[in-house]
């Protein structure tokens, strides 16, 4: 375990304990209260994000500390935006996760300062990895849906099962557009910087088996609807899944050496 005594330390210590109070004061019943701490954790959060920019100069997507301080960022405004024009709850779900998202990089990944390498001095830098920590977090946040879609009861009078299995559906038709820009911007980027769109590295491939889950999932739910909402469900999980490897496994693991080996 890695603990940080810095001010980035301090601010991402001090956005998990606002997302953690945040959770509690929510799941007790207070819920504007909790909608106050979690917005003010967003504003640390912010302020970690804009400290780290400015100590290493760049955008702070280049290795996992940066990845992972960066997605405990996004996931305020996530929350707001599927509230209000999705109609999706979970917003006490997303505080938990703020925290998921934070810890490996207040405890795990170190945080010096690290200077940008040739690869990444390109404009495509920034948003091709947005897009892609962006939709990653969205997913996370379908992946919630589908795992209470699968711990209702069948049958419930409320409609749980079909609100949870809509909840996962709407966002991974948000979260998919992106997924598939960031393989586009990647390609675009792949041509410029090693001369090739496409190089079969081992981030690619799994890059490129994360978009074919979901569009397996789309393909299914287009064809038997709501019909089978528990199938739907997993599918979504095994699409996180596979994002799991695309961006733990293929970027810490000695078994997928390839260029994109400087995010580790």
């Amino acid at each position: 375990m890695v603990i940080k005594y810095t001010v980035q330390g301090l601010l991402i210590y001090l956005t998990i304990a606002a997302y953690l109070l945040a959770f509690f004061t929510t799941v007790i019943g207070k819920r504007k209260a909790g909608h106050v701490v979690y917005l003010l954790g967003f504003i640390t959060a912010t302020a970690a994000f804009i400290y780290r920019w400015y100590d290493v100069g760049h955008i702070p997507f280049q290795n996992m500390f940066e990845v992972f301080l960066s997605m405990g960022a996004f996931i305020y405004p996530l929350s707001i935006l599927c509230r209000r024009f999705l109609y999706i709850g979970g917003e006490s779900a997303d505080m938990l996760m703020g925290v998921i998202l934070l810890f490996p990089a207040g405890f795990v990944f170190h945080a010096e300062p690290q200077m940008l390498p040739p690869a990444l001095q390109s404009w495509l830098f920034a948003p091709h990895v947005a897009v892609y920590l962006f939709s990653y977090v969205i997913m996370g946040k379908a992946t919630v849906q589908a795992f209470c879609q699968l711990k209702a009861k069948t049958g419930n009078i409320n409609g749980t099962i079909l609100d949870y299995e809509e909840g996962t559906y709407k966002m991974i038709c948000f979260g998919f557009p992106l997924l598939t820009l960031g393989l586009i911007l990647g390609s675009w980027w792949g041509k410029r910087a090693w001369g090739d769109y496409w190089g079969w590295d081992p981030k690619e491939l799994w890059s490129l088996v994360s978009w074919l889950v979901y569009v397996g999932y789309l393909h299914f739910r287009y064809m038997f609807g709501k019909k089978h909402a528990r199938i739907n469900s997993s599918l979504a999980i095994l699409g996180l899944a596979a994002i799991l490897i695309t961006l733990l496994w293929v970027n810490l693991s000695r078994i997928f050496p390839g260029m994109h080996s400087y995010a580790s």
